[in-house]
């Protein structure tokens, strides 16, 4: 029963346009929502602020028991814990999947370039991405560089790196 994101009373405006208005909203820990509308109406703006990519002008926005501020320490601890996937790939076209998630898994991991260069730790690496793959059904596309994927492929793919880095919740902006 515990609460993952908590908006009360939340406004954002573009300039005079109101695209969001005294938004609010409680999701807690494991539900799924689903936020539908046209065009425009604003969806990718709210978990763009769930995110703190955007910002709010106002209301409070609590994710994960932090109040999202300009505090930079707050802003970086929440999205240590948000996984997003963007309606834009955010992927190395020129990579393979293997090597997406695995660059994900890096990164979650730490930044010791030799550490992971080693044998062992490549292995490892890349037999975590390989279950990661398998997850979303990319087993087969494994070699595949990811400009030559086809567009639901590449959706999966952006979840798969996404999973690698074990949000405690994700923001999901058009995921197929």
């Amino acid at each position: 029963d515990e609460v993952a994101i908590a908006i009360t009373a939340m406004n954002k405006w573009y300039g005079q346009f109101h695209v969001l208005r005294d938004i609010d909203m409680t999701v807690h820990r494991g539900e799924r929502i689903v936020i539908c509308g046209p065009s425009g109406s604003g969806k990718s703006t709210l978990i763009r602020c769930i995110n703190r990519l955007e910002e709010h002008q106002s209301g409070q926005i609590i994710v994960e028991g932090v109040e999202l501020t300009n505090d930079i320490k707050d802003i970086d601890k929440v999205r240590s814990e948000v996984g997003m996937v963007f309606q834009h790939f955010n992927l190395f076209p020129h990579l393979t999947a293997l090597e997406n998630v695995r660059i994900a898994l890096q990164r979650k991991r730490g930044d010791n370039f030799d550490f992971w260069r080693s044998k062992k730790c490549l292995d490892a690496l890349n037999e975590r991405a390989c279950e990661l793959l398998d997850d979303v059904g990319l087993n087969e596309w494994t070699n595949t560089v990811a400009v030559e994927m086809p567009y639901g492929r590449k959706r999966a793919l952006e979840i798969a790196t996404t999973l690698a880095i074990e949000p405690d919740l994700m923001l999901l902006d058009e995921p197929m």
